[in-house]
């Protein structure tokens, strides 16, 4: 899909309002990829075994000289790789093409140019890809390998079109991906499943929209494909409907394109994107937000530039979605409370607790907001700082939700109390609200997310003491107040006010804490929380 119409449908998206609604055969497709979704370990794994054994094989040939058969192996690895992981892919891509160089044979030297082009036009590297398939001589290719090449030089004038987005030079590199096309297309049979595809995809670029839907819906249906050719057939009708307005057929192939791509284990694809888009449009912005995150994990895992761009854009705009429909919840309890607070003191004290979630309400918005930025950041190197938040966002997002669902189930019981003049019933319900549980089981699901990530920080931390003065829970015990101080000051949060809120202590019970364990450890003071940051991650 071209950058600049993605872009164009997100706008009118958010733009207007429509009415949630979905088939029962777009339902049970909903439910069948978030069965996908949960058990995509599963393929991730089956890919992982398949990787392990070529490895292994590749390994056996370089070691008892078989150049040839390295060669062939390395190929196989590179086939795994691409559209799942593109810096092992590049660093097999180089082993293939030194292992060509090796061989002497100039038609494996000129094929491993060919994969070379694809590694790196899948990861949004355009002029990097073209140089070195313009550098390609095709006399020294077979038929099977001209067709990958001509396809190959195709897609990445294509998808530079897409990504440059300028009226007249996207026009010009359409124009030459559609005559390498042709080259390819030219060297297929006709009743081919490659030629199909090919028609489908060319159809497309020339605006042959029905033309398209038609070579696809016929690839699909009269022939055996693998499931990624299935994931890119269906993803193609999936955006070929909704040029054509037929939005419920669009997010059925959406669907199904991106269930074909879980169980081929692709990262570098946009189904699940495009479907996030969709289902954004039809009011399902849950869902749309828990598919747009994948898709982001994807393409940054992949290291897709031009994914990681595209998802980039459409984040932010379905995560205010999210958050103006939490604000406007928030906005509405807000002025039902000040009503009831006028009918009794104890109803005040009722919406104090309220109070009290919306300044949480509010932090967790803030956070939101650095994630949005950070996003704009991707940096590999951040793996571990991206890991804690997703990892705590996560945590946030499904306890306000719940504390949400409270607060309206309490809201609602408070209104029937109080229509019914059973003023003796509100006291009851407020004195029975056991907010200590609250806060126990706030310290439980803290404590089991942070030694997810730190699951050897007990050790790494008890490593500062002697062995007399380690810190131990109790058994029933994740955490205590000592280890939890400096998980949050790992964390980052190193403001003793903040960690006295969080904890429901005072600010000197704080800093006494953290004075007394200072003193035990057997760095210097001023060196402790350094030591305490350096404490790695999983």
């Amino acid at each position: 899909m071209k950058l600049a119409r993605f872009l164009f449908l997100v706008v009118i998206i958010v733009g207007s309002s429509y009415p949630l609604f979905s088939s029962n055969e777009t339902e049970k497709l909903l439910k069948e990829l978030d069965t996908h979704l949960a058990n995509r370990q599963d393929y991730y794994n089956q890919k992982l075994q398949r990787i392990e054994s070529l490895t292994r094989e590749l390994e056996l040939a370089e070691k008892s000289g078989n150049t040839l058969y390295a060669y062939e192996r390395c190929n196989k690895l590179i086939d795994e790789y691409e559209s799942f992981s593109y810096d092992s892919a590049f660093v097999y891509v180089m082993k293939l093409n030194r292992l060509a160089g090796a061989s002497g044979n100039p038609g494996k030297i000129a094929y491993s140019k060919v994969k070379m082009g694809f590694t790196l036009l899948s990861s949004g590297l355009f002029k990097e890809s073209l140089d070195t398939l313009n550098s390609i001589n095709t006399q020294l290719l077979n038929r099977d390998q001209k067709n990958e090449y001509f396809n190959v030089i195709a897609r990445t004038y294509y998808d530079l079109a897409d990504y440059n987005n300028d009226e007249y030079f996207s026009g010009m590199y359409r124009r030459f991906g559609t005559t390498y096309l042709d080259s390819a297309i030219s060297l297929l049979k006709e009743d081919s499943s490659e030629y199909w595809a090919a028609m489908g995809l060319r159809r497309m670029k020339v605006e042959d929209y029905e033309g398209s839907a038609d070579a696809f819906n016929f690839l699909i249906s009269q022939f055996d494909i693998s499931d990624h050719t299935y994931a890119i057939a269906t993803s193609s009708l999936g955006y070929l409907y909704g040029l054509l307005g037929r939005e419920n057929e669009a997010i059925d192939m959406l669907i199904r394109a991106a269930i074909a791509d879980i169980k081929s284990s692709v990262k570098e694809t946009v189904a699940l994107r495009n479907l996030a888009v969709h289902l954004f449009n039809q009011g399902d912005i849950n869902r749309a937000y828990r598919y747009i995150k994948i898709a982001l994990a994807d393409a940054t895992e992949y290291n897709a530039r031009h994914r990681k761009v595209e998802v980039g854009a459409v984040l932010p705009i379905i995560e205010g979605e999210r958050l103006a429909t939490v604000e406007k919840q928030r906005k509405q309890l807000l002025n039902y409370s000040l009503v009831v607070s006028m009918l009794s003191v104890l109803v005040i004290s009722f919406f104090a607790i309220i109070f009290f979630q919306f300044r949480k309400l509010n932090n967790v918005k803030q956070m939101l907001q650095d994630t949005n930025n950070s996003l704009r950041e991707m940096n590999n190197s951040l793996r571990e700082a991206n890991k804690i938040k997703e990892e705590y966002i996560a945590y946030f997002f499904n306890v306000t939700s719940g504390y949400i669902e409270r607060i309206e189930a309490f809201q609602k019981t408070i209104h029937r109390k109080i229509i019914s003049k059973q003023f003796s019933d509100l006291d009851n319900i407020i004195r029975n609200a056991d907010l200590k549980k609250e806060r126990e089981n706030l310290y439980i699901n803290f404590d089991k997310i942070f030694l997810k990530i730190f699951p050897n920080f007990i050790n790494d931390f008890n490593k500062l003491f002697k062995e007399e003065d380690r810190i131990a829970p109790e058994k029933e015990e994740l955490l205590n107040t000592d280890l939890r101080i400096f998980a949050l000051i790992r964390l980052g949060i190193t403001d003793n006010e903040k960690i006295a809120k969080f904890l429901n202590y005072s600010v000197n019970t704080i800093y006494t804490y953290k004075t007394k364990i200072k003193n035990k450890a057997l760095v210097e003071r001023d060196d402790f929380e350094g030591k305490i940051m350096d404490i790695r991650a999983l």
